[in-house]
């Protein structure tokens, strides 16, 4: 079967800094930051209050100006964007905040509407859209009601109708569950988790609400303005199935498991590639994650093929170990994902983890080296 393709990068981020006042009451709160979310992907952003989170999910929303760095939206630069650019890139984003910022004056759902009214939906639609998504949220018995009739929870239920009802594809969040019970969370992040996996839409949620991390493809952490960690959720947790039918990690307990699979990248080959070439340096561990690898050796008598190597096989371990070049050929039969390990984090691996060298050497012997 053919790969499925690698997803589409919706949001960059790159080296972006940000300060607050002027003068020597100017302060930094954004340090040097680099993040990338995909089409597809529920990014949800952690740390302590004060940290940088709201302030950096604003500049992605074009509410604040890049100052310094890079931010884009599908290939869009915001930093220098022109007000009225400004504008209509934030018709394309649905915005969650804390603050509902509900039109008291009128119902539940002509303050959904108003988000409609933006869009190229036919007005004929505007009802009967915006009266679907408020009854997906529990709210199919208020939609004519004012907010000042709603409690605080379904007000925010509306903000949160209001801000998906055009199916946007990219959504951010601040603190969407923060005044919802735990049946109403439960739905939002099911709501967001299906325009993620079925419209594509790329989300990234600032929350302390540790009941919802379970949604996430990613967890990023912030602290006192600057990313600290990225760990990948979902990526991790398919990697670990990998890793646990590869012969060299099976022994591994689940924590060391997950951290070297936290440590892996994906990479991609298409049929007949060359993946190591003998004789070169040795830089990457491999481990197959789909489709297969031939390893040959070649020599003054010709080349000798030496092994195939299906899904869960690995493949560089003797050059990194030995800190020799290549002593063999790996090639691509048919499309391959591998997830790699770099030479410095193999090395840190086979160091900590004695059931990984244990395996490994045995494996090796198997193998004749």
């Amino acid at each position: 079967m053919p790969l499925p393709p690698p997803r589409e990068v919706a949001i960059t981020v790159t080296g972006v800094n940000h300060h607050y006042g002027r003068g020597e009451a100017r302060k930094q709160a954004l340090f040097d930051n680099h993040l990338a979310i995909h089409r597809g992907e529920i990014v949800i952003m952690t740390g302590p209050s004060g940290s940088g989170k709201t302030t950096l999910l604003t500049l992605i929303g074009t509410l604040r100006g890049v100052q310094e760095g890079s931010i884009r939206i599908d290939q869009t630069e915001l930093a220098g964007l022109a007000p009225p650019d400004q504008v209509r890139m934030r018709r394309n984003i649905g915005f969650i905040f804390q603050q509902h910022n509900l039109l008291d004056a009128i119902s539940a759902r002509q303050n959904v509407r108003l988000a409609l009214e933006l869009s190229a939906a036919p007005r004929r639609e505007h009802n009967q859209r915006a009266d679907a998504i408020l009854g997906t949220l529990g709210l199919a018995d208020r939609v004519h009601y004012k907010p000042r009739n709603l409690s605080g929870g379904q007000r925010q239920r509306v903000a949160i109708a209001r801000a998906l009802v055009n199916q946007p594809r990219i959504i951010l969040a601040d603190e969407p569950t923060a005044a919802l019970d735990k049946d109403s969370g439960a739905i939002v992040v099911s709501l967001l988790r299906r325009l993620a996996d079925e419209q594509g839409s790329s989300v990234m949620i600032v929350t302390h609400d540790n009941r919802i991390l379970n949604v996430a493809d990613r967890i990023v952490n912030m602290v006192d303005g600057r990313i600290v960690s990225d760990i990948r959720v979902k990526e991790t947790m398919v990697i670990c199935a990998i890793l646990k039918r590869c012969e060299i990690f099976k022994e591994m307990s689940p924590s060391d498991l997950t951290d070297v699979a936290q440590k892996m990248r994906e990479e991609r080959f298409a049929n007949g590639a060359t993946i190591i070439r003998q004789g070169d340096i040795g830089d990457k561990f491999y481990v197959i994650a789909q489709g297969r690898v031939h390893i040959q050796v070649e020599s003054a008598t010709g080349t000798r093929a030496v092994a195939s190597l299906a899904e869960g096989g690995f493949f560089g371990e003797v050059a990194l170990l030995r800190d020799q070049p290549r002593n063999a050929t790996a090639q691509a039969d048919g499309e391959v994902l591998a997830y790699t390990l770099s030479k410095a984090d193999f090395l840190a691996a086979v160091r900590a983890h004695r059931s990984f060298e244990a395996q490994l050497s045995a494996q090796l012997f198997h193998r004749g080296g």
